[in-house]
């Protein structure tokens, strides 16, 4: 089954990943993929998407979905490694998954958490992605 980016959710103030299970007015009912435990996700919480996080390069922004395809072809669909590795370790595993991400406003938090997400799906056999929701095309009519 494909992993909808949509549908995994980070939130602040609480570690590991959530796949939202259903939503209402105010609030979202979320499971982790840590414990399997449900969690409402109140309106008042910082909430984002996996498919809305992107990942500084020198160039452009990459999106996390492409970041997380290249480190599965990297590590050839295993774990990567562990987020509580050597700083030196990590960065030298995102130089192989992504060799322009951008140094200086990458930090090592950062790569930590890319590396924990990235094993957790992993784990969860998750890193089979949908394709990305086209956006509705606008068109500019003449008046």
């Amino acid at each position: 089954m494909k992993t909808a980016l949509e549908k995994i959710i980070t939130v602040t103030g609480k570690g590991g990943l959530f796949k939202v299970i259903s939503g209402g007015k105010g609030v979202v009912i979320a499971e982790s993929l840590v414990d399997g435990k449900r969690h409402p996700i109140h309106s008042s919480q910082k909430v984002s998407t996996l498919s809305d996080i992107s990942m500084f390069t020198y160039e452009e922004d990459v999106p996390l979905r492409s970041v997380l395809e290249n480190a599965k072809n990297v590590c050839e669909g295993k774990m990567g490694p562990s987020h509580k590795a050597e700083g030196k370790e990590i960065r030298k595993a995102m130089e192989q998954v992504l060799p322009e991400y951008d140094k200086e406003r990458v930090y090592e938090s950062d790569l930590r958490k890319f590396f924990q997400w990235y094993n957790l799906l992993s784990e969860k056999n998750m890193l089979d992605f949908e394709e990305a929701a086209d956006a509705p095309s606008e068109s500019v009519g003449e008046e």
